[in-house]
């Protein structure tokens, strides 16, 4: 259900990324419709008409944005984070140079920028990544440690190992034939997520501009073990399932979950993994659900220590009085996860009279 126009004008001039997916602006005096989050100039209020879906505006004769693409179900990215992402897919073995990027026509600053406004890295840290979890694969196989270190494109043997060292938190000749996790970056459209497995399942699963996420990484290497860039059938898996949630089409995870935590997190966690999709819990209703009624503190702690988002639905935790509360991948994002859980039930948001309740309402 569509919020009231005033408060839909209020979130495009703020280009409020909760609504994406859920509403789209048709500009009258250019005859097409964007999403909320558009970059173009904003319109004035007497200019626009507002639409719950993309089939709405198109029947109402309104042509999609070619900047903002709405009509695409991925949240759009800059089109050379695209071009260069699927380069770098094509030549993982590729080490990058700022010519390169001069001789392909892009300012090697703007890429810096906008791969860390996606990915919370560099373009130069992005493809390194892939590189050496290249190299590292070739370590895992039996390969010698001088041909994964020509294959990364490191000239100098202690600076590959350096490298190495900083990845998976071992030098190369003691990473040979060790367990290591896999990890890869999954493009969803409300935003890149970083996945970690190993053979058993999911170890990670977090949104890219996690205020924590490096912390989380450390400590699961801590725990579990070395962390490399790469592919496997759980990855390959776990991507097919995130794509196929956020398209609207699958409504339980099948994939293990492995994550370490005490007992009382675990507890917590599956606790978790019991809310039904399109439904809300309190911290104090899963306390009581876990016969633990004395510590909802202890399960909102519990809660923010979780980290495989989705999967284990964090974000459907709220607030006793129904309000909102903290989420490490951003509140917008909280809301827009339970709108899309919502829809995909075939539940209605209600709008919202008051502040506590305005706060679930889009």
């Amino acid at each position: 259900m569509l919020r009231d126009d005033d408060t839909l004008y209020t979130a495009l001039i703020a280009r409020d990324p909760s609504y994406e997916g859920f509403a789209y602006v048709g500009v009258r005096t250019t005859g097409i419709f964007c999403r909320l989050t558009c970059p173009a100039r904003k319109p004035k209020r007497s200019n626009v008409v507002f639409f719950g879906s993309c089939e709405e505006a198109q029947e109402a004769s309104f042509r999609p944005c070619l900047r903002c693409r709405p009509v695409d179900r991925q949240r759009p990215s800059s089109g050379a984070v695209e071009t260069l992402r699927d380069r770098i897919k094509a030549e993982p073995e590729r080490r990058w140079s700022t010519e390169d990027l001069k001789n392909l026509g892009y300012d090697p600053s703007t890429i810096r920028r906008a791969f860390r406004r996606e990915y919370g890295v560099t373009f130069t840290q992005y493809a390194r990544s892939h590189r050496l979890g290249l190299a590292v694969s070739r370590l895992q196989q039996g390969g010698s440690v001088m041909d994964a270190q020509l294959d990364a494109g490191y000239e100098s043997g202690s600076g590959f190992r350096e490298a190495i060292a900083k990845l998976v938190g071992d030098a190369p000749a003691r990473a040979t034939g060790r367990p290591i996790l896999t990890a890869q970056w999954l493009d969803t459209p409300i935003g890149a997520m970083l996945a970690i497995v190993d053979d058993r399942g999911v170890q990670l699963l977090e949104f890219a501009d996690r205020t924590a996420l490096p912390t989380e990484i450390n400590r699961l290497r801590t725990r579990v073990g070395p962390i490399c860039f790469g592919n496997s059938p759980v990855l390959e898996e776990l991507a097919r399932q995130v794509e196929t949630y956020f398209s609207g089409r699958l409504l339980t995870f099948g994939i293990p979950v492995v994550q370490r935590g005490s007992a009382f997190e675990a507890t917590v966690w599956e606790a978790l993994r019991q809310i039904p999709l399109g439904s809300t819990r309190s911290y104090g209703e899963i306390a009581r659900s876990i016969g633990r009624p004395d510590a909802p503190r202890a399960v909102a702690r519990a809660n923010g220590a979780n980290q495989v988002a989705i999967i284990v639905p964090c974000h459907r935790v709220i607030g006793a009085d129904g309000s909102l509360t903290g989420y490490g991948g951003k509140i917008w994002r909280k809301k827009w996860l339970l709108e899309h859980e919502r829809r995909m039930t075939g539940q209605a948001m209600p709008l919202a009279h008051d502040p506590a309740q305005a706060q679930l309402a889009l």
